[in-house]
């Protein structure tokens, strides 16, 4: 039996483990994947601090694939050998429950994601839904596409919740996500406003660099008021920094899939309709629409990489916030 290497979360509290495992085989729909590239994202920490409760275990973390179609189960004919696709969190949908059949597959009542219920990307090989793969564009390399498929994908879904109007745009905690986001917004004519951790001066030097108009800690007063607020960093009392900083009618958009509790803040900072609203996973027309957009920015990402076996060191530097822009694993060159 051929075997792959993989790194396996088995607890929380438990340091990841290289494995060898036997190479998966496609179930129907499925394609088998040689990875080449999976991205490391804010998410694969709140799994294995426990964060996001009911992961499959043991588990392959990893839910930004850049892979090439080894071969196909049954019934998959979407794809051909050789082909180079992503995969995203959103790994299937039931397809059937009220959600999906109004358009909004992203709140299925009984979804699977990639690196949390099903096997991810930390891993030579994997498999997927050949229905939720996207092809790639070809402007990328495998590190440099990876970070579009979370990242990319979320943070272009936060963005377009606050709205077509909002000419002056806000965003909370300037990593991966918001290093591409501040890309298509200066893409198009928006002005920017950049907030990090207070006195992070690399990332706020990084944050101009990508286009930011100011960049400032997130305690600070931007030059003028937002029209929206878009918060990618897992900190509730973001929420109530963005609502002071919001003009009347703004919206302050939650990128994240976990953050801490909002604290208690006074009525009078979200009359004058305001809007808080939560972003929740995505869905495949999203994927269609950022991938055909990225290149004609053109979008660049800033990555650091790791190889596969030093996995945990990656996912330390993101917690601790040492590296700025993007962070992905190179496993297998394409």
């Amino acid at each position: 039996m051929e075997t792959m290497r993989a790194i396996l979360f088995e607890t929380v509290g438990k340091p990841l483990k290289m494995a060898k495992l036997p190479i998966p085989q496609p179930g129907r729909g499925q394609v088998l994947l040689k990875v080449h590239a999976c991205g490391v994202c804010h998410t694969d920490l709140h799994i294995v601090d426990g964060e996001l409760s009911e992961p499959k275990l043991p588990l392959i973390l990893g839910h930004q694939i850049v892979g090439t179609v080894i071969s196909g189960g049954p019934g998959a004919t979407r794809f051909q050998p050789g082909e180079r696709v992503g995969v995203p969190w959103l790994g299937g949908t039931d397809g059937t429950c009220r959600f999906c059949e109004r358009g909004q597959e992203n709140l299925c009542d009984h979804p699977s994601f990639t690196g949390y219920n099903i096997n991810g990307g930390f891993a030579d090989y994997t498999t997927a839904d050949e229905r939720f793969c996207f092809p790639l564009p070809k402007a990328y390399s495998d590190s440099e596409a990876a970070p579009l498929l979370c990242a990319g994908l979320i943070g272009y879904r936060t963005y377009r919740m606050a709205g077509e109007d909002a000419k002056t745009l806000g965003i909370y905690g300037f990593g991966a996500a918001a290093h591409i986001i501040a890309q298509v917004a200066k893409h198009d004519g928006k002005r920017v406003y950049a907030f990090t951790r207070p006195g992070d001066i690399t990332a706020q030097e990084f944050a101009i660099h990508q286009g930011a108009d100011w960049a400032g800690g997130s305690t600070e007063t931007p030059p003028e008021k937002l029209d929206a607020a878009l918060i990618f960093a897992p900190v509730g009392a973001l929420v109530v920094a963005a609502l002071q900083a919001t003009n009347k009618g703004g919206i302050v958009v939650c990128g994240g899939i976990h953050m801490s509790d909002i604290p208690a803040f006074p009525y009078n900072l979200i009359w004058e309709e305001r809007v808080i609203r939560s972003v929740a996973n995505l869905t495949r027309r999203d994927g269609e629409e950022f991938l055909a957009l990225a290149p004609k920015v053109p979008i660049k990402t800033d990555v650091t990489s790791f190889p596969l076996e030093r996995a945990e060191e990656a996912l330390v530097s993101l917690r601790n916030g040492r590296l700025v822009g993007a962070v992905v694993l190179a496993i297998s060159p394409n």
